[in-house]
């Protein structure tokens, strides 16, 4: 079951990670919400020292570091 969180607006988003290859050949996790569950990407629960925070005006998540 992967990580899902509710925003303002009563939308159901479920947290996913994917490795990706910068440009300078570098290999970095990134992370995104979608609002379909997918098992492939999907994570249980938000990585550690990371954090759910949400764009007041329209609702968007994103992950970020703890400060």
């Amino acid at each position: 079951m992967a990580y899902s969180h509710t925003n303002s607006k009563g939308v159901k988003y479920f947290l996913n990670s994917k490795n990706v290859v910068l440009r300078g050949g570098k290999e970095q996790t990134i992370y995104y919400f979608s609002k379909d569950e997918r098992p492939e990407t999907g994570l249980s629960d938000v990585p550690a020292g990371m954090q759910v925070n949400e764009n007041a005006r329209n609702g968007f998540l994103t992950v970020s570091r703890k400060k």
